[in-house]
């Protein structure tokens, strides 16, 4: 009895200690301040439960028995795994990292949602006016939130709160708005059977965040596609460039003379008959001035654009591009393209898949002041060659007429604005003695004085001069007659018409003489109509193609979000009884007499 009465205090000792430690931590972590107090209650419980553990093992040796040690591997093997465990966590809710296996990633934004949200500059804001808060429409919000502290979202009940939905003019339960400074944009209406959309969110984010609108125009009038309808038209790839706030107009250059001033890019869709001259130098006169254009110019055409690819280094090759993989089973004549260029229009894509039906190969030749860069890349030899006999039904490579793959379905082109478009016009103001200045034009030497006269013995004046300071003949002319007079300087010089036949168009404009011209052609323009447009990365090719062609380097060039797709079983009544029984009585019978089956064999 007195052995025991001696232990009793030694062990009341012991769990004082732990109860210390218990204290310590936890006013450490409710006052989240790791003061005196917290660490000293931590190191005297410490301390005790040492100076327990020692005097146990000077009075029983215990340390040194099997069950002690069997005791103390199973509680060090619990606290590594509470402390694993809690490390797992603590990663979890720092670093959020998700697999997304669904077929269109339907829980992961796009890399341009995400690329979107990270490069905004002004916070913005998702305003739902609902009661009910949906775990889908949520959880996409919250992924938008993880890419940027500045987007935000908030769940409102209009009732609740009828100031702010009468601010935002809320009419229903479901309205979704996106707000960005004193701008608000109406992004959907959502309900149990429409969920927020990933796509319209994006493109609504897009469009509010940016600080103008591009304007592109659709060339017509040869053939190319159309710009609304359903059979071989542009519409859904005209609906993606408008929800991305561009204007898009269509443009009949046959009877303008030009390309309108505010067009930012202009577009040539699958022309089948050929530009007239007019168009073409207009064209050129656009690209002249810093001008913008994307070619998709399809195999068994001739629009007439020779002469101005030519000038970029172009060339289309009338032989067909076949794919004789046959892996997706879109037959040899729509080449499947996995491989792009380094470029911003497809630096995201990776391996992804996008296929041209009907493509011709585009060369690129060096051309001073021009940079090319492929951007569709076929499969190399034997899986792809470039056709010249197109009407044959049995495809194969002719090494006499045919052309060994890899083949170039793309490029991607920018001028950089010469010196000559880089320098100064000369001053319009009229002076009684003009002289050449270092910012005029190159002219000869020898020019003419105060008050210039043809004199018999001058060459012909040409045509394109203008008067000069003193029209009136002078009694004395001050220019001798053996010497040769040239009258290239003017009093009031003007820069020379884009259409005068005696002076070639030069790169500059009186809008932006130094600016830029960017050239994207492409040997099929079927991979943007309707019902290919948004297949694959068809959609995203054409897309990036005119943001890049806009010069509008905020906007993000990634591929964009993909709707979900419809996945619905259309059944009767009768196969959906079936199914109802098979899963409900016939499948647990199978499974029961299988058990019963094996349990008599094995006994």
């Amino acid at each position: 009895m007195k052995t025991i009465a001696k232990k009793t205090p030694w062990k009341f000792l012991f769990w004082f200690g732990p109860f210390l430690v218990a204290a310590g931590l936890t006013a450490g972590l409710v006052s989240n301040n790791w003061g005196a107090i917290p660490l000293a209650l931590i190191i005297l419980g410490s301390v005790i439960i040492g100076f327990w553990l020692l005097w146990q093992n000077k009075q029983s040796h215990w340390w040194g028995q099997r069950s002690t040690q069997a005791g103390t591997n199973a509680l060090v093997a619990t606290v590594a795994v509470l402390a694993i465990l809690g490390l797992i966590n603590f990663l979890g809710t720092r670093y959020h990292t998700r697999i997304d296996l669904t077929e269109t990633k339907l829980f992961t934004l796009a890399p341009q949602s995400r690329e979107l949200v990270r490069s905004l500059q002004v916070p913005a804001k998702v305003w739902v006016f609902d009661l009910n808060q949906d775990p889908v429409d949520r959880d996409l919000l919250e992924n938008y939130h993880r890419q940027s502290s500045k987007f935000n979202f908030e769940y409102v009940d209009p009732q609740a709160r009828p100031g702010l939905a009468r601010k935002f003019g809320v009419k229903d339960y479901g309205e979704v708005y996106l707000e960005s400074g004193d701008r608000r944009q109406l992004v959907q209406v959502v309900g149990p059977q429409e969920r927020l959309s990933e796509v319209k969110l994006t493109n609504r984010l897009q469009q509010i965040s940016s600080l103008g609108t591009a304007k592109v125009y659709f060339l017509q009038g040869h053939g190319e596609h159309q710009l609304s309808g359903t059979e071989d038209a542009i519409s859904q790839a005209v609906q993606a460039l408008n929800d991305k706030n561009y204007t898009t107009s269509p443009l009949n250059l046959a009877e303008k003379p030009s390309v309108p001033q505010d067009a930012a890019v202009v577009v040539v869709a699958g022309p089948k008959r050929a530009l007239f001259e007019t168009e073409i130098k207009a064209l050129r006169d656009y690209l002249n001035r810093g001008g913008n254009l994307l070619l998709m110019i399809d195999p068994n055409t001739d629009p007439k654009v020779e002469s101005l690819l030519a000038e970029w280094g172009v060339k289309l090759d009338n032989r067909l591009a076949v794919d004789a993989s046959g892996s997706v089973g879109l037959g040899p004549a729509a080449p499947l393209v996995t491989q792009y260029g380094k470029h911003p229009i497809t630096k995201d894509f990776g391996n992804g898949i996008s296929f041209y039906p009907l493509a011709r190969p585009v060369d690129t030749t060096p051309v001073g002041g021009i940079e090319a860069t492929p951007l569709l890349l076929t499969k190399p030899y034997p899986n792809s060659w470039a056709e010249s006999d197109q009407e044959s039904e049995n495809l194969q490579f002719n090494p006499e007429s045919d052309r060994k793959g890899p083949l170039t379905l793309g490029v991607a082109l920018t001028r950089k604005p010469s010196a000559k478009s880089q320098e100064v016009q000369p001053n319009p103001t009229p002076t009684a003695n003009p002289t050449p200045t270092p910012t005029s034009p190159p002219v000869p030497k020898n020019e003419t004085k105060a008050n210039p006269t043809p004199t018999p013995t001058s060459p012909p004046v040409p045509t394109k001069n203008e008067t000069k300071a003193s029209p009136t003949p002078s009694a004395k002319p001050t220019a001798t007659p053996t010497a040769p007079i040239t009258t290239q300087t003017k009093a009031n010089p003007t820069p020379s018409s884009p259409s005068s036949p005696s002076s070639p168009p030069t790169p500059s404009s009186p809008s932006s003489p130094s600016a830029e011209s960017r050239m994207v052609v492409f040997g099929n323009s079927d991979f943007a109509i309707n019902g290919l447009f948004d297949k694959q990365l068809n959609g995203d090719v054409l897309l990036n193609s005119v943001t890049w062609l806009s010069q509008q380097d905020q906007q993000p060039l990634s591929i964009s979000p993909k709707e979900a797709k419809d996945r619905r079983i259309n059944l009767t009544a009768a196969q959906a009884n079936l199914l109802e029984l098979s899963s409900l009585l016939i499948l647990p019978m199978i499974g029961l007499v299988t058990a019963a089956i094996l349990w008599w064999l094995r006994r």
